[in-house]
């Protein structure tokens, strides 16, 4: 009976230690879940600004784009009206 009872005290004490080591085990799993949450949440902070420089920055291009293409098709009216000038004038 002795033999019997020391025997299922030492798988008692078997499962306590293997119950420990995966309580330890998602502990670490937890901070490390929570460390890149962390990580990820900053991330999406800095992306989230960045994406309202850019929101902010759009119409100031648009208006640059326009600006551009407008002194493009002068140069190229210009140059037409040289060669119009040059060679049917």
């Amino acid at each position: 009976m002795s033999e019997m009872s020391f025997k299922q005290a030492k798988e008692i004490v078997e499962r306590l230690e293997f119950s420990e080591l995966a309580l330890r085990k998602s502990f670490k799993d937890i901070n490390t879940s929570t460390k890149t949450l962390k990580e990820s949440s900053t991330a999406l902070e800095k992306s989230l600004e960045k994406q309202k420089q850019v929101l902010t920055q759009i119409p100031k291009m648009n208006t640059k784009i326009n600006i551009l293409r407008s002194l493009i098709m002068i140069n190229i009216g210009f140059i037409l009206g040289i060669f119009v000038g040059k060679f049917l004038l």
